[in-house]
């Protein structure tokens, strides 16, 4: 029998743990291009060990819910940002860290245009878009090195919706 997790609303708070939550809240920072555009600056924080930042795209296939989660991953020479190029909701898993092994996850799904940056080290699910086409930007680091750690549940758990 799976163990269950209830997803809830992605907020910034509840994230901050784990990471941030890209999205424009309250006044832009600026307003550039000749008054057409609000700069809301300096959102998530990219954080490397050694390598650079890149820009990748990936094209994930939608999942649905309930979700079966029985792996988590880290990536403990970067942070790693999921940016949704649709206005799809996604789900976002994380796990605290336990002595170096992921604790009790938890579950959100985010709102059209949010994002997160999982920050350094920070034990999570996969890219898991819950609606077709699963388009992201992904910004994390490119470098020489092992920078992914999985860890595969033995009872795995079941997510839905709260």
């Amino acid at each position: 029998m799976s163990r269950r997790i209830v997803a809830a609303s992605l907020t910034a708070e509840a994230f901050a743990p784990f990471g941030d939550v890209i999205e424009i809240a309250g006044e832009p920072d600026k307003i550039i291009n000749q008054g057409q555009c609000g700069r809301f600056h300096d959102r998530a924080g990219v954080d490397f060990g050694d390598g650079r930042a890149g820009i990748s795209l990936f094209n994930a296939n939608p999942r649905s819910l309930p979700y079966q989660l029985d792996m988590v991953e880290r990536h403990p020479e970067g942070s790693q940002a999921f940016i949704p190029m649709t206005q799809h909701p996604f789900l976002v898993i994380v796990a605290p860290d336990v002595g170096g092994k992921p604790g009790k996850p938890l579950a959100f799904v985010s709102s059209p245009g949010q994002a997160v940056n999982y920050h350094r080290g920070t034990w999570h699910g996969v890219l898991t878009p819950l609606h077709a086409p699963g388009l992201f930007a992904v910004v994390d680091r490119i470098g020489q090195g092992a920078n992914l750690e999985e860890v595969w549940f033995d009872d795995p758990y079941e997510v839905v919706l709260g």
